[in-house]
């Protein structure tokens, strides 16, 4: 090998196939081979590697795999080298559906193509990750974004802080809210006007850091207080 073409390998993109399918392979290695900037220095699936881990010891930057080779993987898809993330996960061929989302991204991919993804999509992402951007489908952002926050509150469970000290009233206004009732029956039924209800909950949301009645109403039961629905 020459000089230059040593240099330009060392400043590619290294690439593994993990795929199953061997059309699917074939063709998306022909496809990355057409970058200058990407070198596939790999690829297999279950029947060509009894154990993808020990193929992919030589130096890898992306691994690519589809969604027939994700539960081979156990959980280990982030490939580590001395502590270190040393090659980006993505996950071609994916569905929509949200749990097994998640369980990628806590598995250690850091993109996540759909079935639809189109073959500029798969190019594009391993650019993306390479510069340690992450990937996912525009319809899934929301989903990571609450995964955030869940994780958030069960860091910091929400009764470990100070109890709000609510009153008797505002104990009340939170049972007949539990009930799905709206502000004017509410309001019936404790002989008070609208606006005072309205006031009393947006203190009661204030107290609880929550953006809704019902967030309010889980906060306020995390807290210990009994709440009927």
């Amino acid at each position: 090998m020459s000089a230059s073409n040593i240099t330009a390998a060392d400043s590619s993109i290294r690439v593994f196939l993990l795929i199953e399918n061997r059309l699917l392979r074939g063709a998306l290695s022909r496809l990355l081979r057409k970058h200058s900037d990407i070198l596939v220095v790999g690829q297999g699936g279950q029947a060509d590697l009894i154990n993808p881990m020990p193929a992919l010891d030589k130096r890898c930057d992306v691994l690519i795999v589809d969604s027939s080779e994700i539960k081979r993987l156990q959980g280990n898809i982030a490939v580590e080298t001395n502590g270190e993330n040393a090659c980006k996960t993505i996950l071609i061929g994916m569905g929509s559906d949200e749990d097994q989302f998640i369980a990628a991204i806590r598995s250690g991919a850091t993109g996540y193509l759909l079935q639809d993804a189109s073959s500029s999509d798969v190019v594009a992402a391993v650019r993306a990750v390479f510069r340690g951007e992450a990937v996912c489908p525009s319809q899934l952002c929301s989903t990571l974004f609450r995964f955030v926050v869940q994780i958030a509150r069960e860091t910091h469970p929400q009764n470990s802080t100070s109890r709000p000290d609510l009153t008797l009233r505002q104990q009340q206004l939170v049972a007949l809210v539990a009930r799905g009732l709206t502000n004017k029956e509410i309001a019936s039924r404790l002989n008070l006007s609208e606006f005072t209800v309205r006031n009393h909950i947006h203190r009661i949301l204030r107290q609880v850091d929550a953006s809704s009645r019902s967030e309010a109403v889980e906060a306020i039961r995390a807290y210990g207080y009994s709440i009927s629905p």
